[in-house]
């Protein structure tokens, strides 16, 4: 970053135009050529004779719209700033250019997000995402666990402005959650939740225990991508078994007299999906149904991987069955990420939603393997 506040007014502008050249965050002469490009081809009047090039095509070309739009709006940031500071140190006005500097780095901020952002190279890391937390191995201290979880998930979306909604929940038999499914939307929502995917490790005094020992809980968190229409997933009606029920828990009287929530069996797999957060049944199986489409997804993905692992003679574990990450209450309070070394000892913050620490790590890691 650059220093502050006693650089040239100029200087940090330049640290923003910088990552513009020299195949920094944006190279910004190839995105216009590239825009170019794509605005010739998704003009052509046979685009849509091959389905799958013309949804690539848009995907590709919506992909650098907003690569530019990030540009301008980081340029006017900065110039903005500069203008600011520039002002105050000709007013000779400590208090302006106290405000300046305050402008400048969150500007700064700004571009440490884009240059994060440019890691989310994966085909669906700009969109939506699926978020499901399970408790594992612990009692109702796992429950508690999963439900300790899905508050973090939370606190951690409203801190980025994305829009969260709750798809399913079932209670745990004494407290907490035994599991719990939610859409989390806004950009690159899958690209940072996919790296906290993995088997999540508490270790603390446990509020059930009437001899206040210390107990060990795990839960479990996947991260699916939101499937848009556009991409087909073959679903026959045929495969499914549809059951609806009354939805439990608070939802209002309406909720809990009619069979309202849906749940999906896909009959092939063993996948069960279900949704019981709207009081339309309807509503409640085409969210279903985008959950089922968002499994049935992942999975041939995970297959195709494991498949290719095989054929390059790898042994790679697919899925769940890693520790990724241990939160520790006592004796000690620390947050150990075990896949980066990363860790803390403000575990309250963390817990609290400050994950992004974690997530940066885990995708610098990934992009450097």
């Amino acid at each position: 970053m650059c220093p502050m506040p006693t650089r040239s007014p100029r200087s940090c502008g330049a640290c923003a135009r910088a990552s513009t050249s020299s195949g920094g965050v944006f190279d910004l002469a190839r995105l216009n050529a590239r825009r170019e490009e794509l605005e010739k081809e998704s003009a052509r009047p046979d685009l849509w004779d091959d389905r799958e090039r013309a949804e690539k095509t848009l995907r590709e070309k919506n992909a650098v719209d907003r690569e530019l739009a990030l540009h301008a709006e980081l340029g006017a940031a900065f110039d903005d700033a500069e203008a600011m500071l520039e002002l105050a140190q000709e007013a000779d006005d400590a208090e302006a250019r106290s405000e300046a500097a305050e402008q400048v780095d969150r500007a700064e901020m700004a571009l440490e997000e884009a240059e994060l952002g440019q890691l989310l190279g994966g085909e669906h890391d700009a969109g939506n995402a699926i978020l499901s937390i399970n408790a594992g191995a612990g009692g109702t201290d796992a429950c508690d666990w999963a439900e300790m979880l899905l508050r973090m998930y939370l606190r951690w979306a409203e801190r980025r402005s994305y829009k969260t909604e709750i798809l399913d929940i079932q209670e745990g038999d004494e407290a907490g959650l035994r599991s719990v499914t939610l859409s989390v939307r806004g950009e690159h929502a899958y690209g940072y939740l996919n790296s906290e995917q993995g088997v999540h490790r508490l270790v603390r005094i446990s509020p059930f225990d009437s001899q206040s020992r210390r107990h060990t809980a795990f839960a479990s968190v996947a991260a699916l991508p939101e499937i848009d229409d556009a991409i087909e997933v073959e679903l026959d009606e045929g495969d499914l078994r549809i059951d609806t029920y009354r939805a439990s828990g608070a939802g209002g009287q309406h909720v809990n007299k009619t069979d309202s929530a849906v749940r999906i069996t896909h009959i092939p797999t063993g996948i069960v999906v279900q949704c019981q957060n709207e009081r339309s049944q309807h509503k409640n199986k085409a969210t279903a149904m985008k959950v089922l489409r968002a499994q049935l997804y992942e999975r041939e993905r995970r297959e195709r991987e494991a498949r290719m692992a095989e054929l390059a003679g790898e042994k790679r574990e697919i899925g769940f069955g890693s520790q990724i990450r241990s939160y520790t209450l006592h004796p000690q309070q620390r947050v150990k990420d075990h896949r980066t070394d990363v860790e803390t000892g403000n575990v309250e913050a963390v817990l609290d939603g400050d994950l992004d620490r974690f997530i940066r790590a885990t995708l610098l890691q990934k992009s450097a393997s």
